[in-house]
C-alpha cells in the first residue's frame, strides 16, 4: 500500500496560557505560568490548591447559546479548538448568516474527513449530587450525552458535516497523541483526506483533584512558580491542568490541490503498551524507549535526526527519571545534544487534552525555530541529567521534533513532526 504523505494544515488551542494559538504561544515564548490558585471552586478542606485553568473563558462568544448547556466544559473546550483549526486550515469561514461553530466544510468530499478526538469527564459528579439531592430520575436527561467521551468528537463532526471515522481514544494521558496519531495512518494509508484530532480535558473538580490527591501523584506547593516544575529535585507532583489542543492533517496532494498553507509534517507515529503497573512506568522507562523507537522507525528517521522532544515531563518522580532514562537508552549518544523541554510547566498536565496541546506546540516550535522552557527548574535532579532548557526558552533552527505522551495503565504514544521543507 502507497503511503501517502501527511501535513498540518491548521491549528487550534485554548489552555491556561491563552485562548487561541497566537496568545498561547507568544506566551509560551515569553515563558508565562498559566497556573494559579484554583477558582472552579472551594479549596479550604484540600491539600491541592494549584491548577492550571483556563481563566475568563465565556463559551458564549464562540459557541452556540442555545447548546452550551448542554455540554460538558470538555465538549466546550474541544468545539472551541476545533473551529479555530478548521478556520485557520480554510475549510470553513464564518459569513453574516453562519457563524464559525456552524460553518460547513467546503471545498473537499465531507465523506473522506473525519475527526478523532480524545476527551475526559467532567459532569458526572455534578449530576451524582443532583440526583442524590433530588432523585436520579430528575437528572438532566442530557447528562448521558454530555458525558460520554467521544460527544465531543461527535459535535466537532455534526456542526462542519464531517462525514468520515469519528472516534475517540480514551488511552488516560496518552489519548490526545493517540488521537493523532491515529489520525496520521487513518490519511498515510488512504482511509479520509483530512482528520481533525486532537484532545481535551477539563477534570478541575473535587472528585479527580481529590482522586489525585490521595494517590499522592499531585503537587501540594500553593506557589504557581514551584508547583509543576518537571526534572528538579524539588518537584512533588503533577499539577491539573485543562484545555484542548486540536490539529487539522491533510494529505500532501489534497493540501496542495487546494492551496491550503502548510506547518508541517507528520512523519511517525509509535504507541504501546508497558504491560507492567496500573499507575507506574515499567523500569527505565522501558515501554516509553520501545514507543519511541517504533515512532522513529516509521518515520524511517534515525534517532540523531531529532532535535529537540517535548516531554511528557509530568513533575513527578517516576515519570521524569523513566523517561529520562529512556531518553538516554533510545539516543546514546546524541541524547547529550537534544533539546529536551516540558511546556507542562506552564499549562500544568491536561490528562487525554495534553498530547493535543503539546501536539501544537511541537508545530510552531518548528515552524518558529523556537524551543520552548522549562520553567521552575532550578534544582536539577541528579538521575535527570538532560538539556531541559531551563527557565527561557531560546531560538533554534529545528528540523524534526518529537511529543511523548505516557498514560496510565501503560499506554504510551510518541509522535514526530518535521519542519516544512516546501
Amino acid at each position: 500500500m502507497e503511503r501517502r504523505k501527511v501535513v498540518i494544515t491548521g491549528l487550534g488551542t485554548i489552555n491556561p496560557t491563552g485562548h487561541n494559538v497566537t496568545e498561547s504561544w507568544e506566551n509560551i515564548r515569553k515563558g508565562v505560568c498559566g497556573i494559579d490558585e484554583i477558582t472552579a471552586f472551594d479549596t479550604t478542606e484540600f491539600k491541592v490548591k494549584m491548577a492550571g485553568e483556563v481563566k475568563d473563558f465565556d463559551p458564549t462568544t464562540r459557541l452556540d447559546k442555545k447548546e452550551i448547556r448542554h455540554m460538558a466544559r470538555f465538549t466546550q473546550l474541544a468545539l472551541c479548538a476545533a473551529d479555530e483549526a478548521l478556520a485557520d486550515s480554510g475549510l470553513i469561514k464564518s459569513t453574516e448568516d453562519t457563524p464559525l461553530y456552524a460553518a460547513p466544510i467546503e471545498g473537499v468530499d465531507a465523506t473522506r474527513c473525519g475527526v478523532i478526538i480524545s476527551c475526559g469527564l467532567d459532569v458526572i459528579e455534578d449530576n451524582h449530587s443532583k440526583g442524590l439531592a433530588r432523585g436520579f430520575e430528575k437528572v438532566s436527561p442530557f447528562f448521558i450525552p454530555m458525558t460520554i467521551t467521544n460527544i465531543a468528537a461527535a459535535r466537532v463532526a455534526i456542526n462542519h458535516g464531517l462525514k468520515g471515522m469519528c472516534t475517540c481514544p480514551v488511552t488516560a494521558c496518552a489519548g490526545g497523541s493517540n488521537a493523532i496519531g491515529d489520525a496520521f495512518h487513518r490519511i498515510r494509508d488512504g482511509y479520509e483526506d483530512v482528520m481533525v484530532c486532537g484532545g481535551a480535558e477539563s477534570s478541575i473538580t473535587p472528585l479527580a483533584i481529590g482522586g489525585f490527591s490521595n494517590m499522592k501523584a499531585l503537587s501540594y506547593a500553593t506557589d504557581p512558580a514551584s508547583a509543576s516544575i518537571p526534572f528538579d529535585a524539588n518537584r512533588s507532583g503533577f499539577v491539573m491542568g485543562e484545555g484542548a489542543g486540536v490539529l487539522v492533517l491533510e494529505s500532501y496532494n489534497h493540501a496542495v490541490a487546494r492551496g491550503a498553507k502548510i506547518y508541517g509534517e507528520i512523519l511517525g507515529y509509535g504507541a504501546n503498551c508497558d504491560a507492567y503497573h496500573i499507575t507506574s512506568p515499567a523500569p527505565g522507562g522501558a515501554g516509553g524507549a520501545a514507543c519511541m523507537e517504533l515512532a522513529l522507525a516509521d518515520a524511517a528517521l534515525e534517532p540523531s535526526d531529532i532535535d529537540y522532544i517535548n516531554a511528557h515531563g509530568t513533575s513527578t518522580h517516576m515519570n521524569d527519571a523513566c523517561e529520562t532514562a529512556a531518553i538516554h537508552q533510545v539516543f546514546g549518544d546524541h541524547a547529550n545534544n537534544l533539546a529536551v523541554s516540558s511546556t507542562k510547566s506552564m499549562t500544568g498536565h491536561l490528562l487525554g487534552g495534553a498530547g493535543g496541546v503539546e501536539a501544537v506546540f511541537c508545530v510552531k516550535a518548528l515552524a518558529d525555530g523556537f524551543i520552548p522552557a522549562t520553567l521552575g527548574l532550578t534544582t536539577p535532579d541528579p538521575e535527570c541529567d538532560l538539556d531541559y532548557v531551563p527557565n527561557k526558552g531560546r531560538s533554534a533552527n529545528i528540523s524534526y521534533a518529537l511529543s511523548n505522551s505516557l498514560g496510565f495503565g501503560g499506554h504510551n504514544a510518541c509522535l514526530i513532526f518535521g519542519k516544512n521543507k516546501a
